[in-house]
């Protein structure tokens, strides 16, 4: 789910706070203003004025805002729209997961896997008229190692880039890293122009080589995203619209109600209770099973919450939850019980794996006392819009019933306060990925959703056999590693839930395996 946290005007261009406000307010009206007007001219058939063919536009309802927009430091899963947006990667990913060529045409390894070589193209330009170079796109790699994005560790193992020639880009790794590949497809490939680096506005307006600018007159930051056409990109074939407007809804209620006035064309949604009404405002459930949800223990050590140093603990939490239950009522039947973090997919999957803790409550609360909390304890957890208004008292009840009293603390950066940290445990969706980039992204010590950084020895040596290993034995790595954890309790798993893109009558979509929403240009009119 990715991903986070809140990137906001604070200029007010010398005005006092009523003047700002008013402007701001202004500004809002003139963008919804623009998006009515696009909106007519996106629905309007045939030629317009003269003849000139319509524009078209795409709108698409998010359930983030875009963090940042500086490549180096941009986040993907739900924000991947902003970054698709306005910026080339260097490789890209088929609706299957697939890694194929874009702007890197080609890739080859060395025989110790530490040497990776691409091949760039050199017909592609940004917007800014800037050529896109070898020596740009290993510029932009080393700042994206460098920078804050919580997908940073995708080029952990990057020792350096450099170019070869105008053509050829040339990473050094530390040690082999299977994730690399992947990384490219995504966020760690983005390729910002090298105008942009370090620029006051950088954050805000981004210059990339992609299919869209930026509309900063019309942008309204954390509500509404503009994004017209760039007349220069390289494969306009890819671009599917003229122009793209993202709309932020944080609460469910008020994307379902944007949906029914025929505000958006296509959405992620979370929550399931309102999916029957977005069918019956005639729009399609494009499902697909991608992510697993639940509840993460991150303070396995005990630093902050120490009851969770205890492995009993962290085993009664996972019995004290009804999975079949939260799937009906919460769920809405959309996904498959599991208390395994690794899908069906995988090397690392055991079915057996999802009977290792029954619903048991009073069994819960003997193992509580036999770690030396017989009268529990507390733990404080955030919550957020996106749970919807079902979830939380789930939660609450459901430990309560073992002992154990949860402190909801409303989050206005759900995802940044997780992973700040300042919560020992917490509600999460997020996705199966191939199976050393789970281990990357939330298994291992360094990983981005492990933030108390928590290591234990024998999953980091399973982690090196994943990494280093032959296939057969990197498979069976995987497979002890996901048992383990199991038995360790790192997570608190409830199912893998179908995930669902909504679509309206007018617009199609190809999910995207390893990814929280479909990539931009498997979004396409309906013919």
């Amino acid at each position: 789910m990715g991903s986070e946290m809140c990137i906001r005007d604070r200029s007010n261009g010398g005005l006092p706070n009523g003047g700002y406000r008013m402007a701001r307010h202004l500004k809002a009206l003139a963008a919804a203003a623009a998006a009515l007007s696009l909106m007519v001219a996106g629905c309007s058939g045939g030629d317009a004025g003269g003849g000139a063919a319509a524009e078209t536009t795409l709108t698409l309802g998010s359930i983030t805002q875009a963090t940042t927009f500086a490549a180096k430091d941009m986040r993907w899963a739900n924000e991947s729209f902003y970054g698709q947006a306005v910026y080339d990667t260097l490789l890209i990913a088929d609706p299957e997961g697939k890694v194929q060529p874009h702007v890197a045409t080609e890739w080859t390894y060395d025989t110790a896997k530490t040497k990776l070589t691409l091949k760039i193209r050199t017909d592609i330009k940004f917007s800014d008229g800037e050529k896109l170079t070898a020596d740009v796109v290993a510029q932009n790699l080393k700042r994206f190692r460098d920078g804050v994005s919580p997908n940073k560790n995708l080029l952990e193992e990057l020792a350096d880039a450099k170019a070869v020639d105008e053509s050829t880009v040339e990473l050094t790794l530390k040690q082999p890293d299977p994730g690399v590949i992947v990384g490219l497809s995504r966020n760690a490939g983005l390729i910002a122009s090298p105008k942009s680096f370090g620029a006051a506005d950088e954050k805000t307006k981004p210059v990339g080589s992609g299919p869209y600018v930026l509309d900063t007159e019309k942008t309204v930051p954390g509500t509404e995203y503009y994004f017209k056409k760039n007349p220069t990109y390289w494969k306009p074939e890819m671009r599917k619209y003229d122009n793209l407007v993202v709309k932020v809804f944080t609460d469910p209620t008020a994307l379902l109600n944007a949906a029914k006035s025929g505000q958006v064309n296509g959405s992620n949604v979370i929550d399931r209770g309102t999916l029957k009404e977005y069918e019956a405002s005639g729009y399609t459930l494009n499902k697909f099973e991608l992510d697993w949800l639940g509840v993460i223990l991150y303070d396995r050590g005990g630093s902050m919450t120490p009851a969770m140093k205890d492995v009993r603990v962290r085993r009664a939490i996972n019995m004290a939850f009804d999975r079949a239950s939260i799937l009906t009522t919460y769920g809405q039947g959309f996904g498959t019980v599991t208390e395994q973090i690794f899908p069906p997919r995988s090397a690392a999957f055991d079915k057996s794996l999802d009977s290792t803790y029954k619903y048991d409550p009073a069994a819960a609360k003997a193992l509580l006392a036999q770690a030396g909390f017989p009268n529990g304890f507390t733990l404080k957890m955030p919550t957020s819009p996106l749970m919807g208004t079902t979830l939380p008292p789930i939660i609450q009840q459901q430990l309560k019933d073992i002992g154990v009293t949860v402190e909801f603390t409303q989050s206005t950066d759900y995802i940044g306060d997780m992973l700040a940290p300042k919560y020992s445990a917490a509600w999460m969706q997020l996705q199966t990925d191939e199976d050393f980039a789970l281990y990357k992204f939330q298994i291992g010590p360094v990983a981005t959703w492990n933030p108390f950084k928590y290591a234990d020895p024998k999953v980091t040596a399973l982690g090196a056999t994943m990494r280093a290993g032959s296939d057969a034995d990197a498979a069976a790595a995987a497979k002890e590693l996901n048992a383990y954890i199991v038995d360790q309790a790192w997570f608190v798993p409830w199912y893998r839930t179908q995930g669902v893109f909504v679509t309206d009558a007018k617009t199609q979509v190809k999910t995207q395996a390893g990814n929280a929403i479909p990539y931009l240009w498997n979004i396409t009119p309906k013919a």
